[in-house]
C-alpha cells in the first residue's frame, strides 16, 4: 500500500484562508464577504492585506449572498463566506435564484460542515448541504480533504468561471495531499487495490486511508480514492475501479440523501452494477460531541469503513 506521511494535523479552513489570499494576490477581481465570521472562516490574512477588497455583512446572509451575486455581475470574482449550515439552508432561495439561476460567478465559501464542528451541535452542524449545493444547476461542489488540497481548491474555484460550492471543517486533520494545482472534476486515486474501492470525499479521506492499512493486514488490498469534485463527477474513474475490484463502499461526512453515496450507487446502477455499502450519518441530526467522539458514534470514521469493506466484500 502506498503510504501517506500526516505532515501534521491542520483545519481545512485555515487552507481556505490561505488559498483566498493567494488568489487575492493573482487576481485584483477576488473579493471577500462573510457574515460576521471573518476569524473563523480564516479570512483575516486577506482583509489585513486587501482591507478595500473585504466586506462585512453582519448577521445577514441571504443580503451577502445577493450582494455577492451583484458584485459578480460587475466582474468581480467574489468569495462569500459563512458556517455551512447557514449559507445554505438559510439562504437557499438567493442561491438558488441570484447565483445559480442567473450563472454568477459567485464562490460560496462553507465552513464548519459536517459533524466535526463538534461540542456546537446540531443547530450549527449540517449534514444536508451537499445535498442541496449539487442538485442546483451550474452549480459546482468541492469538498476538500485536507489543508494542502482545500488550500488549492480555493485558488482553482477563484479561476473557475461560475458558482462554486466549496465545503470545509472547523477540526485540525492530517495534512497529506501532495501540494499540487487543484482539478476541478477530478477524482484522485490515493491507493491501488484489487478487492474493493474505498470511494471517500472530505475528512473521511484520511479515515479511509487508515481504514485501508488495517484491511491490508488482513489480506484485503484497497483502491482508494479522493472524490474532492461531487459535481462535476468523475464518472470515469469510479466505474473503473469499481469493475476492477467488484466490490465498493462509499464514505462520507453527510447524509445519505443526496450525498456522495447515492451519486455513486446511481452511476454503477446505470453502468456497472456491483455491491455497495455506505459509510454516513444516515437520516439523523448531529449532537454534541469532540470530533472524534461523533465520528465514531456515527459509524464514521476508520473502523466503521473497514467494517462496510468486509461486509461488502462477503457479498462479492
Amino acid at each position: 500500500m502506498k503510504k501517506y506521511t500526516d505532515r501534521g494535523k491542520k483545519d481545512t479552513r485555515s487552507g481556505f484562508g490561505e488559498g483566498l489570499l493567494q488568489a487575492g494576490k493573482a487576481d485584483s477581481r477576488v473579493v471577500a464577504l462573510t457574515a460576521d465570521l471573518k476569524g473563523s472562516l480564516k479570512m483575516d490574512a486577506f482583509a489585513a492585506e486587501f482591507p478595500e477588497r473585504y466586506y462585512e455583512c453582519g448577521i445577514a446572509e441571504a443580503n451577502m449572498i445577493g450582494t455577492a451575486a451583484g458584485m459578480a455581475l460587475t466582474g468581480l470574482v467574489p468569495f462569500a463566506g459563512s458556517f455551512a449550515e447557514f449559507v445554505t439552508g438559510r439562504v437557499y432561495d438567493q442561491i438558488r435564484m441570484e447565483v445559480c439561476y442567473g450563472k454568477a460567478n459567485v464562490k460560496i465559501a462553507s465552513s464548519h460542515a459536517g459533524i466535526t464542528l463538534g461540542e456546537d451541535g446540531a443547530t450549527h452542524q449540517t449534514m444536508e448541504d451537499i445535498a442541496l449545493m449539487r442538485v442546483l444547476p451550474d452549480m459546482v461542489v468541492i469538498n476538500p480533504c485536507d489543508w494542502t488540497q482545500t488550500k488549492n481548491a480555493t485558488i482553482a474555484a477563484a479561476k473557475y468561471d461560475g458558482p462554486v460550492y466549496l465545503r470545509f471543517g472547523r477540526p485540525k486533520v492530517a495534512d497529506f495531499m501532495p501540494d499540487e494545482p487543484f482539478e476541478i472534476g477530478k477524482a484522485y486515486v490515493l491507493n491501488e487495490g484489487k478487492d474493493v474501492s474505498i470511494i471517500a470525499t472530505g475528512h473521511m479521506v484520511w479515515e479511509a486511508l487508515k481504514a485501508a492499512e488495517t484491511l491490508e493486514a488482513e489480506g484485503i488490498c484497497a483502491d482508494v480514492i479522493d472524490v474532492a469534485t461531487i459535481k462535476p463527477f468523475d464518472k470515469g474513474t469510479v466505474i473503473a475501479s469499481a469493475i476492477k475490484t467488484g466490490a465498493v463502499v462509499v464514505a462520507e461526512e453527510h447524509n445519505m440523501a443526496g450525498g456522495l453515496g447515492e451519486l455513486v450507487a446511481g452511476v454503477l446502477a446505470s453502468t456497472s452494477p456491483k455491491p455497495i455499502e455506505f459509510v454516513n450519518g444516515k437520516d439523523t441530526f448531529g449532537q454534541s460531541g469532540t470530533p472524534s467522539e461523533l465520528l465514531a458514534a456515527y459509524g464514521i470514521d476508520a473502523n466503521g469503513i473497514a467494517d462496510a469493506v468486509r461486509r461488502v466484500i462477503e457479498r462479492k
